[in-house]
């Protein structure tokens, strides 16, 4: 069903009702280009959306599931309304802002490349393939082509049926993953009311990294249990059975065997400052590896942080450079009077 926009809707929204197995009601929303305000939607705008859907169908409470941006979108809402969600699923998430940038390597480069040159279904479509999916899962044969081929053609289909993402739309999302942030206020929201999440990643996903994923988990102690499996971005199509199975674990846990958090986690006691680094560098080498490039790869890892964070200052403020230059139309000047008289 189609819902249109009311008093506390912000962005028009599409929604599927589905019966699945035989006790579950699932609800999937998805986000469409509003042409009125808000130009610039965020996390926390689309969660009230989400909220708004949850009173229209007079659900009080429900387990929320999201993937990538989504999944931020669940993590807002979880923490504005705890008492509504029985249980948190992300699936390949990032705390947003800096951490949305993918690993800075030669593969990612190349696909950032093609995805700006992008202007045709076939160009978007074969970028996609290498956002979306690991290149083992695209190489498998089903039959007599690879998963690559059938895909391809899929995607083509798809683009060229709904028309290729405006620019409007792409800045929207942006935008919204940028400015997405979650505070200790809000964790301690979703830490207190003890729902159970659980952190869904595939360990290849070259768009949202696995390190920002697992840092999320630790900071959702002790309700959080990082689920890491062999896949992409969409890890959900690439290990459909063990996502699957790891959701109804987690409504398992939650509503019939009303786990308690701890021990529903499978994450590592919290330790803070340079103690905690430091007994981690010391337990690792105890297991034969090496104190010094343990160091140089911790220091490394900061340092990527530092240049990933530099670098998105530098595209926020080339983007609103560039909106200021737009906005700074010509004035059409007219022919004067005395011009006209003296012709």
């Amino acid at each position: 069903m189609k819902m249109k926009r009311g008093p506390e809707i912000g962005v028009p929204m599409t929604t599927r009702v589905a019966v699945v197995l035989k006790y579950v009601r699932l609800i999937t929303v998805e986000w469409v280009e509003a042409p009125y305000p808000p130009k610039n939607p965020n996390t926390q705008i689309m969660a009230k959306d989400a909220i708004a859907l949850l009173d229209h169908l007079g659900w009080k409470k429900a387990h929320v599931f999201g993937h990538s941006m989504g999944a931020m979108i669940a993590c807002k809402l979880a923490a504005m309304v705890p008492e509504r969600a029985l249980s948190l699923a992300l699936l390949n998430v990032t705390g947003g802002g800096f951490e949305c940038f993918p690993k800075l390597d030669r593969q990612t480069l190349s696909v950032a490349i093609r995805f700006l040159r992008a202007k045709t279904p076939e160009q978007r479509a074969a970028v996609d393939l290498d956002t979306h999916y690991s290149r083992e899962y695209l190489e498998e044969y089903v039959g007599p082509n690879t998963r690559r081929t059938i895909l391809y053609q899929e995607y083509v289909k798809g683009i060229s049926a709904t028309g290729m993402q405006s620019n409007n739309g792409f800045e929207g999302q942006v935008n919204a993953c940028w400015t997405h942030k979650m505070t200790r206020a809000e964790i301690e929201m979703i830490r207190s009311a003890g729902i159970l999440v659980s952190v869904i990643h595939g360990r290849h996903d070259i768009i949202a990294q696995i390190y920002y994923a697992r840092k999320l988990a630790e900071k959702l102690q002790p309700v959080a249990r990082m689920v890491e499996l062999h896949g992409g971005h969409l890890v959900s199509h690439e290990r459909t059975e063990e996502v699957n199975q790891a959701l109804l674990e987690l409504i398992e846990a939650s509503e019939v065997k009303k786990m308690k958090p701890s021990v529903w986690t499978n994450m590592p006691k919290k330790s803070s400052g340079w103690i905690g680094t430091r007994m981690a560098l010391m337990r690792i080498n105890t297991e034969g590896g090496s104190n010094a490039s343990l160091v140089f790869y911790y220091l490394l890892s900061k340092l990527q942080l530092c240049v990933l964070y530099f670098f998105g200052l530098f595209v926020l403020a080339f983007e609103y450079g560039r909106r200021v230059i737009t906005s700074c139309k010509p004035a059409r000047v007219g022919t004067s009077l005395t011009l006209e008289n003296s012709q």
